[in-house]
C-alpha cells in the first residue's frame, strides 16, 4: 500500500490547482479589482508608516518602532499571497508549481504567526505605557524591544518550519484540485487522503501558543489598562489613554477575529467560509491598518505634514 501511497504522492510535486472562486465565475472580475485596490492601498499606506517612522526623529519610540514592524509585516504577507490570487482571478489558468504553493504556504504561516505574537507585544508596550508611565523608558528601551521583535518572527517561521513541510508531504491520492484560492494549511490537510488527526492535534498545539496565547496576553493587558483608566480623574486623561490603545484594540479585534478559525479542525467549518475568511485578513486588514494609525494619530499625521511640507519646499 505504502509504494502506491508514495506513487500518487509524487504527482503532486506537478503543482496543484487553486480552485478559488471559480464556482462562482461572475464574481471573480469583481474579486480582482477589489483585491487589487485593496493590494494598492495596503502596499502605500504601509509603506507610508515606515518611511514616516524612519525620517521623523518623533517618531524614533518604542511605539512606531513596533507599528513599523508590523506594517513591514503587512506588506510581506500580501505580497506573499495576493500577487498569486489576482494571477488566478485574472484568467482561466488556475495552477501552482509545487515549489510556488510551498513557498507561500511556508510565509503565509511564518508572516501570520509573527503579527500575532508582535500584537501581543504591541499590547504590552501599550500597558507599560499607561500602567507604568514612569518606569516606560526602562522597561521597554531599544535593545529589549528589537529582541521582542526578533521573537516575534523566528516564533512565526518556527512554527511554520514544523507545520509547512508535514502538511505538504501528506498523501493526497493524485488530488491535486485545492479548494481555495490560497495553499492554505487548511485546505492542504483537507485533501489528505490519509488519517491526520495527529497533525491536526500539533496544528491545534502550536495555534495555542501562536495565536491564543497572544490573544490572552492582550486581554489580560487590556483589562490591566482599563482598570488604571478608570482611576484616572480628569477626563482629558482618560481621553488621552483612550486615543493611546483604540487604534491598537480595533487593529487586534479585525485580526485576531478572522485568523481564530485557525483553531478549528480542518474539516469543520465550509470551504466557502474559510476562502471569505482569508480574503479579509489578507486583503482588507492589512489595508485598513495604516487608516485605523494614521487617522487616529495625532503623531503619525504631523509627521506626514512635516515629510510633506519638507517635500514641498524642496520643490
Amino acid at each position: 500500500m505504502w509504494p502506491v501511497m508514495e506513487k500518487d504522492n509524487a504527482s503532486s510535486f506537478e503543482g496543484f490547482i487553486l480552485v478559488g472562486f471559480s464556482d462562482h465565475p461572475h464574481l471573480e472580475l469583481i474579486l480582482f479589482v477589489v483585491v487589487l485596490t485593496f493590494y494598492l492601498l495596503t502596499f502605500l499606506g504601509n509603506m507610508t508608516i515606515i518611511l514616516l517612522s524612519t525620517l521623523d526623529s518623533w517618531m524614533h519610540t518604542t511605539l512606531y518602532f513596533f507599528l513599523a514592524n508590523l506594517s513591514f509585516l503587512d506588506m510581506c504577507f500580501t505580497t506573499g499571497s495576493i500577487p498569486q490570487m489576482l494571477y488566478n482571478l485574472w484568467g482561466p489558468d488556475k495552477t501552482i508549481s509545487y515549489l510556488g504553493c510551498a513557498i507561500q504556504l511556508y510565509f503565509v504561516l511564518a508572516l501570520g504567526g509573527a503579527e500575532c505574537i508582535l500584537l501581543a507585544l504591541m499590547a504590552y508596550d501599550r500597558y507599560a505605557a499607561v500602567c507604568k508611565p514612569l518606569h516606560y523608558t526602562v522597561i521597554m528601551h531599544p535593545h529589549l524591544c528589537g529582541q521582542l521583535a526578533s521573537v516575534a518572527l523566528l516564533s512565526g517561521f518556527g512554527n511554520s518550519l514544523i507545520m509547512a513541510p508535514k502538511t505538504l508531504m501528506l498523501p493526497r491520492c493524485r488530488h491535486r484540485r485545492v479548494d481555495h484560492f490560497l495553499c492554505e494549511m487548511p485546505a492542504l490537510i483537507g485533501m489528505a487522503c490519509v488519517y491526520t488527526m495527529t497533525l491536526e492535534v500539533l496544528a491545534f498545539a502550536l495555534a495555542i501558543f501562536i495565536i491564543l496565547t497572544p490573544l490572552i496576553l492582550i486581554l489580560i493587558s487590556y483589562g490591566y489598562i482599563a482598570r488604571a483608566v478608570l482611576r484616572i480623574k480628569s477626563t482629558a486623561g482618560r481621553k488621552s489613554a483612550f486615543n493611546t490603545c483604540s487604534s491598537h484594540l480595533i487593529v487586534v479585534s479585525l485580526f485576531c477575529g478572522t485568523i481564530i478559525y485557525y483553531l478549528q479542525p480542518a474539516n469543520t467549518y465550509s470551504q466557502d467560509q474559510g476562502k471569505f475568511l482569508t480574503l479579509f485578513y489578507t486583503t482588507v486588514t492589512p489595508s485598513v491598518n495604516p487608516l485605523i494609525y494614521t487617522l487616529r494619530n495625532k503623531v503619525v499625521k504631523e509627521a506626514m505634514k512635516k515629510v510633506l511640507g519638507k517635500g514641498g519646499a524642496e520643490v
